[in-house]
């Protein structure tokens, strides 16, 4: 196996892990990064989605406590079934776009530009949404995820269709649509992480199983590299993500959007780095 493929294949894992969780886009993170390293390809974009699965057994560990005792409470306690039910809820509207629509979605959107222009859109919201919250603290009604009821569900899970469009940020879109929504920055931070688990696993096994033809034994190297290096860093971020909110808002990510949006567009424009590459 090449040893370059190999250290590409680490750094894109890094990249994963480090951005996933955050509201600034893994997508438009491992597109770009993708771009700079030269890789690309049909593998390359499968790899981007299986390394996911990397990232998904760091929140599950982090959080393993809470699923472990919602799956011992399920057969009998009201509250795990409800739990449950709403991860599921939220997770069915991705699925169904993401089936009728996710081809033209990577075939037309996945550009660098694109990913560009919606970190910065993307960035004005944030700010937008915690000038919001901060103007009126009081109105997070929900701060626990089980409290939330189907309703609340389905409309977060709306709002995570949004991050189909790439450099939107699918924790971004859940975080920040979730406070928008009435969640609690706590609340809508832990829901988005449970709600990746079956997002991002289904994602990435339907992208191993449909591009399977293009895939060999030859290829495992690179792959768990990938996924190790996702885990660990996803790992680090998760935790360390968890104890920044509890008295910090998502104001910096906003503006690193912003700021990583532009430098993306002026480098484009003045050809200095061929992002279409």
């Amino acid at each position: 196996m090449d040893t370059v493929l190999l250290i590409k294949a680490a750094v894109m894992g890094i990249v994963e892990g480090l951005t996933e969780f955050l509201p600034i886009s893994s997508t438009g993170h491992l597109i770009l990064a993708g771009s700079l390293l030269g890789f690309g390809g049909e593998k390359a974009k499968v790899f981007d989605i299986a390394i996911q699965t990397g990232a998904i057994f760091a929140v599950i560990i982090v959080y393993w406590q809470k699923i472990r005792s919602t799956l011992v409470a399920l057969p009998t306690e009201e509250k795990a079934q409800r739990f449950s039910l709403n991860v599921l809820v939220a997770f069915f509207p991705a699925v169904i776009l993401g089936l009728l629509f996710g081809k033209a979605i990577q075939a037309h959107l996945f550009t660098p530009v694109v990913v560009a222009s919606t970190f910065i859109i993307g960035g004005f919201i944030i700010l937008w949404a915690e000038k919001r919250q901060q103007a009126n603290p009081a109105a997070a009604r929900i701060h626990d995820v089980d409290d939330m009821r189907v309703w609340d569900a389905l409309k977060v899970g709306l709002v995570q269709c949004v991050a189909m469009i790439p450099g939107t940020s699918r924790s971004g879109a859940t975080i920040i649509g979730g406070m928008l929504l009435g969640l609690s920055r706590k609340a809508a931070t832990d829901f988005s992480f449970f709600l990746a688990m079956p997002t991002l696993i289904g994602a990435g096994a339907y992208s191993l199983y449909k591009e399977r033809a293009l895939l060999s034994m030859a290829d495992l190297p690179f792959f768990t590299v990938g996924l190790v290096f996702s885990f660990l860093s996803a790992w680090v971020c998760v935790r360390w993500l968890l104890r920044y909110i509890s008295s910090n808002s998502f104001v910096p990510f906003a503006w690193y959007r912003i700021v990583f949006g532009l430098v993306v567009l002026g480098t484009w424009w003045s050809g200095l780095v061929d992002w279409a590459a």
